[in-house]
């Protein structure tokens, strides 16, 4: 199933224009490598760039929730910290190959699930093996709640003392950060990486994009995954992460036009992993990822500006052609490296339909939230 699920992540990010993944990857309990091996190996026969950070953490879920001054048993993980950065050490000997397309990353899952010590160790590795960094960061306002009780500091901060913010470094969501905050992204050169959807779907709050450029932090777009978006296509978060800052500054000379989404989400993301010198923009001496649009597609008519209909107008099956690393995946409009319609069928028969779905999970934390968060 997890082979079966990569493998439809990145026909619809290469259906919907993105050449790159980046995925960080739940991994399953006692088969933590296999779990890797499987979404390595369904990129690697796509034939688009990956980055899988294996999401590690050594701390349990019940501490992701802060205290509000209500005193709990501490829990512990499954997972140690000594054991969280030898599994990554595996998985970096096993699959990290650059220059094949495939990249692990350094990616602890996020603040409120790790201990310093696990971020410092993911900083020595990375360091060690020129590794991207990534991590989940503020996505909501327990967190930044958390953080303070955790650290007496904000997270931004903290992520600072300990070496993991940087050029390399990319941050899922950024929802909860201030003008202090923003201020240490900005100095750092790390890179936000704005899930519009996934913060909209799950209330988490409006992440302050229109501040991060003008304080010239660098911003890409991502999906999240399927799991809290419900669709993996990079158009339509694009969109949606252009115009929903509308509504934060009535000054439409800072709203973000077309043109510059494109950039942010071609340029800017190529930057978050350091790749801008080979790709990201069209220039002699680049790697060639590319994407062709049916300029013919009801979508993109009649002819106006190809960029404006091509971010606002959010165009379905538009996608031609992709190309990545000067291979050409997508030919009119088909995936070629995989059997789509074999995939659907695959995907369809091996999972179930789940209308009523209610995790134990939540239903054992949303006491605790509510008290410390809603009625605290």
């Amino acid at each position: 199933k997890v082979y079966l699920s990569a493998l439809g992540t990145a026909v619809e990010t290469l259906l919907s224009g993105g050449t790159t993944i980046v995925d960080h990857l739940v991994l399953i309990p006692g088969r933590e490598l296999e779990t890797v091996e499987a979404v390595v190996r369904a990129y690697r026969e796509v034939g688009i760039r990956a980055y899988v950070g294996p999401l590690i953490q050594d701390q349990s879920l019940i501490d992701s929730l802060p205290k509000g001054g209500i005193e709990r048993e501490a829990v512990p993980y499954i997972r140690s910290t000594d054991d969280a950065i030898a599994l990554l050490k595996d998985c970096i000997h096993q699959f990290h190959c650059p220059q094949e397309g495939i990249s692990i990353m350094a990616a602890p899952t996020g603040p409120q699930l790790c201990s310093d010590q696990l971020f410092q160790g993911c900083v020595e590795l990375s360091e060690l093996h020129d590794l991207c960094r990534h991590s989940h960061l503020l996505e909501t306002k327990a967190q930044k709640k958390l953080a303070q009780e955790k650290y007496g500091c904000s997270a931004v901060k903290q992520l600072q003392r300990l070496g993991f913010l940087g050029a390399k470094t990319s941050l899922a969501h950024c929802v909860w950060l201030d003008d202090a905050d923003i201020a240490i992204m900005a100095e750092t050169r790390s890179t936000v990486v704005h899930n519009p959807l996934s913060n909209l779907r799950l209330g988490s709050g409006i992440a302050p994009v229109l501040k991060y450029r003008a304080a010239g932090v660098n911003v890409t777009f991502g999906c999240d995954g399927a799991s809290s978006n419900d669709s993996q296509d990079l158009l339509e978060a694009i969109k949606i992460g252009s115009i929903l800052h509308n509504v934060t500054d009535f000054d439409y000379r800072h709203w973000i036009t077309p043109r510059q989404a494109v950039e942010m989400a071609s340029l800017g993301g190529a930057t978050g992993l350091g790749l801008q010198h080979q790709t990201g923009s069209l220039e002699v001496g680049k790697q060639a990822d590319l994407v062709l649009y049916d300029l013919t597609n009801l979508s993109l008519l009649p002819k106006t500006d190809p960029l404006g209909l091509l971010v606002l107008g959010r165009p379905t099956q538009a996608v031609d052609s992709v190309w990545v690393r000067g291979d050409r995946i997508v030919v009119d409009g088909t995936v070629k490296t995989v059997d789509v319609n074999d995939l659907r069928r695959k995907l369809f028969e091996h999972s179930d339909w789940m209308v009523n779905r209610r995790s134990m999970t939540v239903a054992q934390f949303e006491p605790i939230y509510r008290r410390v968060m809603l009625n605290g």
